[in-house]
């Protein structure tokens, strides 16, 4: 059977549940801990992108934080809010992104962007500026 992430050639993507996948390889992410605050910016990255603002993984439990993936090493040498956590692969730190997968029953996790070709992923530059404009 094939699966959506096998025709888009996405070998991050499990087939079904939920791994987690080592930051800095593929991709790192930018988690938003407000969960409220991470699904608007997620929905303004969208209205600025055209729809695809690369994949965004949300949390529908605990702190319903949501996951920005981003380029590898992509976040290194810019200021970030203290209200988010840099998941990335630094000497000595080791950080795991957690990714469901797109057609399977994975909550508390969900796509609100789903990743639509291998290498596209958030913009880092867009989501730094969003995450420090006003609301």
């Amino acid at each position: 059977m094939n699966t959506e992430s096998d025709s888009l050639k996405l070998g991050w993507v499990p087939a079904h549940g939920v791994q987690l996948r080592k930051a800095g390889v593929q991709f790192d992410a930018v988690r938003v801990d407000d969960g409220e605050r991470g699904r608007r910016l997620a929905d303004r990255l969208a209205e600025l992108t055209g729809g695809d603002p690369g994949p965004v993984i949300e949390v529908a439990s605990g702190r319903r934080c949501v996951y920005f993936l981003v380029p590898a090493g992509s976040t290194d040498h810019l200021p970030w809010p203290a209200e988010v956590t840099r998941l990335t692969a630094v000497p000595d730190r080791v950080s795991y992104i957690p990714i469901p997968a797109l057609d399977d029953m994975t909550w508390p996790l969900s796509w609100r962007y789903r990743p639509t070709c291998p290498d596209r992923f958030v913009h880092t530059r867009l989501l730094r500026s969003a995450l420090h404009s006003p609301e």
